[in-house]
């Protein structure tokens, strides 16, 4: 289920109890896994996001000079009810409204909550799509050993994805990643299970643009899932964040990156890491929510969607 009650609405689309008729659906995930976070706070984003989202307009010329909200007809279905806690019953509970926002044939826009909620989303979007290409854009790579066996936490996300076959591991990337990790040797796990870690340092050095065409056609035709994880950005651009690392992308930069992969076919767009009791002024929230407009835009220029 999910709450539509007292929430403002992504950029003012229609709130709607079921995505019926529409082309893509915004969809709050307030979740985060207790006892993993240094910073607290971002079960809160998705309040945030939508709220800053009202000083945004649909059109953005030259590169989408178009309104993907009335073109994809979008809604937004609110915030799934999640109670903190119990891990495994919370991702349930996503993987069980990504689905039906799937099969009503929309495009999930989900915001987060922390790293952990892609998980589930992914779990969703293989059922109906067979594994998955994967643009995973983030400081870290989020695929990590864990300290248990089995742990579900965000450092652990696609290490439980790949041990699950969620994902096409020929196509399946860690995009700029940088600054401190939690273990020794953390590129060299990622790709021993199977991902290419495309680290911030090469990123920078081959550009944006460059990248995006690289990820774009390497990917192909295959249905992928786009998981944004705001600190990606420099913190002195995107401060109210789960775990900042300096050296990251301008604001400019990582929306470059996202116009660079126009004509992938995407189903789930996963926006997250959002903190706002770290945030500057709104101004994190607010890139965050300029970032799910250019997602939107990506759902227009699909080949599917302009052939």
């Amino acid at each position: 289920m999910t709450r539509t009650d007292d929430i403002v609405t992504f950029m003012g689309v229609p709130r709607a109890d079921k995505p019926t008729r529409a082309g893509a659906t915004i969809l709050g995930i307030p979740f985060e896994c207790i006892g993993h976070r240094v910073r607290a706070g971002s079960d809160l984003g998705p309040a945030a996001i939508r709220e800053q989202s009202c000083l945004l307009r649909p059109y953005q010329p030259p590169h989408a000079d178009f309104d993907p909200l009335d073109r994809l007809n979008v809604v937004d279905c609110g915030d799934i009810d999640i109670a903190a806690g119990d891990v495994a019953v919370a991702y349930d509970s996503i993987t069980a409204a990504v689905e039906r926002i799937l099969a009503a044939e929309a495009v999930p826009v989900t915001l987060g909550g922390d790293g952990s909620v892609t998980l589930p989303q992914l779990r969703a979007a293989a059922r109906s799509h067979g594994p998955l290409a994967l643009v995973h854009i983030d400081a870290h790579t989020d695929t990590g050993p864990g300290k248990t066996p089995g742990e579900l936490s965000p450092s652990t996300t696609f290490t439980r994805a790949a041990e699950e076959g969620l994902l096409d591991l020929d196509r399946a990337f860690h995009v700029g990643v940088r600054g401190t990790q939690r273990f020794k040797g953390a590129i060299a796990f990622a790709r021993n299970l199977g991902f290419e870690v495309v680290a911030g340092v090469d990123l920078f050095r081959r550009g944006m643009s460059e990248t995006g065409t690289y990820l774009r056609e390497r990917i192909g035709d295959r249905p992928a899932y786009l998981c944004f994880d705001m600190d990606f950005f420099d913190p002195s651009c995107a401060p109210g964040v789960c775990q900042p690392e300096s050296g990251g992308a301008t604001a400019r930069e990582g929306l470059e990156l996202l116009q660079s992969l126009a004509g992938t076919e995407f189903v789930v767009f996963d926006v997250n890491t959002v903190s706002p009791p770290q945030d500057n002024g709104g101004m994190t929230a607010l890139l965050a929510a300029r970032v799910l407009l250019e997602c939107l835009a990506l759902a227009c220029q699909t080949k599917s969607a302009t052939s």
